[in-house]
Parts: C-alpha cells; structure tokens; sequence
C-alpha cells in the first residue's frame, strides 16, 4: 500500500474491452502516476482468436485519458501500429501555441471515437461492485490481485463471450 493524503491506498490500472469486461490490470501505489504502469498493462492484454492461433496482443485502438497524454506512450503506440485516441492536456497544446510552427503537427484526435472512453470507468466500477475489491482488506499485494482477479473472473462470467450462430445443414 502507498501513502497519499487520506492515508495508505493503492491504485488499479486496468484495461477492457469495448463491453466493460477486464482484459488485464495491474496494482501500484497510490501516489504512483497513471502513465508509469500504462506498458505494463498494455502488455497484459491477450485475447483469444475465435479460430486457431495465438491469442491477439495489438488493440485497434486505446482510448485513454490526459493523464496518458505523453509522447513516450504515443511513440509505443506508433511502434506498435495501434491508433492512440487520447486527449492533449491543456499545458501540452499551450506550449505547442507557444512555439508556433516550431511546436509541430497537433496529434490526431478522434473526438467521435472519444466518447466511448468511459468504458473503463465503467469497468473499474463493476470491479467496485464485488465488496471485498472496493474496501480492499488485504493486507497483501498479491492477495489483493487475487482478489481483483475473481473480481475480473465474475464479471466476465457474466457476460460471456457469445460463440457466432451458424446456420446448421
């Protein structure tokens, strides 16, 4: 557990999917910024293929917020060839006004795409809806994962991957 202002806490990064399901997360503490475990997270991600094959680690995109606003994690988007939908802070756009045609091209934004960014939020708030992982008694750091983790089993047990209807001969 970190030290903040309101006493020990910890923080959880998560990433999910377009229907607010968990595909990976990772704990820090709570004074930790968000940016530092945005790799990390990232790298957790895999989801299976319906076919034969490995399991799929590229996203098409990553919507995050300002606090992922960095040209480190828009140059490992790029690397990676994964569309970054992130908004610019205002201290960013401010200095690139600054510096005029020196500042460079603005990066792309897509605002429409945007909208659908709180499915985090989302679900980190079905993850809250299991008791034990809102008032997180454990003492442990891996206990507490554990208990993440049959959080994150729940709400996928919920709503499962629907396998394609197929027309039967």
């Amino acid at each position: 557990m970190g030290r903040s202002r309101g006493g020990l806490s910890t923080k959880v990064h998560l990433a999910a999917d377009s229907r607010c399901r968990p595909l990976g997360f990772i704990t820090t503490l709570g004074q930790r910024h968000d940016s530092v475990a945005f790799e990390l997270t990232l790298a957790q991600v895999a989801v299976a293929r319906t076919g034969p094959g490995r399991p799929r680690t590229r996203p098409d995109a990553v919507l995050c917020d300002k606090a992922y606003s960095s040209r480190a994690i828009r140059a490992h988007l790029a690397r990676r060839k994964i569309k970054a939908v992130i908004a610019i802070k205002d201290d960013q756009h401010t200095a690139r006004l600054r510096k005029g045609s020196r500042g460079g091209r603005p990066p792309a934004f897509d605002k429409v795409h945007y909208r659908d960014r709180n499915t985090v939020e989302r679900a980190v708030n079905k993850l809250r809806g299991h008791r034990a992982v809102a008032t997180r008694y454990d003492k442990r750091d891996y206990i507490y994962r554990g208990t993440i983790t049959v959080g994150a089993i729940m709400i996928w047990l919920r709503d499962p991957v629907a396998p394609p209807l197929r027309d039967t001969p």
